[in-house]
């Protein structure tokens, strides 16, 4: 599905990834994880093609993405962002609209009416009655939703997170993964998602990728990754992982020095 062949990425005299190999399979979720600086958001961005790799080829579906168009792309993979709205005032719905960019002609209409996708999704997300309120009114769970809607009915099959959860409170936090968790499980989407919260990765994620100090220090299921001894290596800390109790997963806990 998406394969990163060697990737290199600076700016400047800085390096940012180096030698970066990852497959990620159809239908997968996977999590990136890693310290501060570590080259997550980056990495990202040149998998979604936003920015173009120093060095090294992205395969999407067997081609490589620089042999496809913009709007190819963002038929195929959307990108939730860490800021995904601007501060403009669009109503909810006008924002989801948006996402149907990609299909649009030069005059803006599509061959297709867009009207059940957008019907579904809103539905989906619980946007229906929020659909004539200004974006800027909203709440930041409430701004996130619409924000994972208007990537949604772009109909990816691919969809890129670069920290969904951030600024989101626990709730918001949990229910923004299980939207994304549903819509995987019930349109065969794959996921890749750079998080913050090791705990979170684990419940959600197939695979993580960690990254470290630009290279990929480990990668394989969250029990294979999240050990004592890769996240004291990783994140200079030494915690105390368990098992969690409902699903089996590593959940991490810290401990000071």
């Amino acid at each position: 599905m998406l394969e990163a062949r060697q990737l290199d990425y600076r700016i400047g005299d800085a390096v940012i990834l180096r030698s970066i190999d990852l497959r990620v399979e159809k239908g997968s979720f996977c999590g990136i994880i890693g310290p501060n600086g570590s080259g997550k958001s980056t990495l990202l961005k040149l998998l979604s093609g936003i920015e173009p790799p120093e060095r090294g080829e992205i395969m999407l579906e067997g081609r490589p993405l620089d042999n496809y168009g913009r709007k190819e792309i963002a038929r195929r993979m959307a990108v939730l962002q860490q800021e995904p709205l601007p501060s403009l005032g669009y109503t909810v719905k006008e924002v989801v609209e948006m996402g149907r960019f990609p299909y649009q002609s030069w005059f803006g209409g599509e061959k297709d009416d867009p009207g059940p996708i957008i019907d579904r999704v809103m539905a989906e997300l619980d946007l229906q009655r929020l659909s004539s309120r200004i974006v800027t009114e909203l709440s930041g769970g409430e701004r996130q939703r619409t924000a994972l809607a208007k990537t949604l009915v772009q109909q990816p099959s691919v969809l890129m997170l670069d920290e969904p959860t951030t600024f989101l409170d626990i709730g918001f936090q949990i229910q923004m993964m299980d939207y994304v968790r549903k819509w995987r499980q019930d349109n065969g989407l794959t996921v890749v998602a750079v998080l913050h919260d090791l705990n979170l990765a684990a419940q959600y994620c197939d695979r993580l990728i960690v990254l470290h100090q630009g290279r990929v220090a480990a990668e394989g299921t969250p029990e294979e990754v999240l050990t004592v001894d890769l996240v004291h290596r990783v994140y200079g800390t030494k915690p105390i992982v368990l098992s969690h109790p409902d699903t089996g997963v590593p959940q991490i806990l810290l401990k000071g020095r």
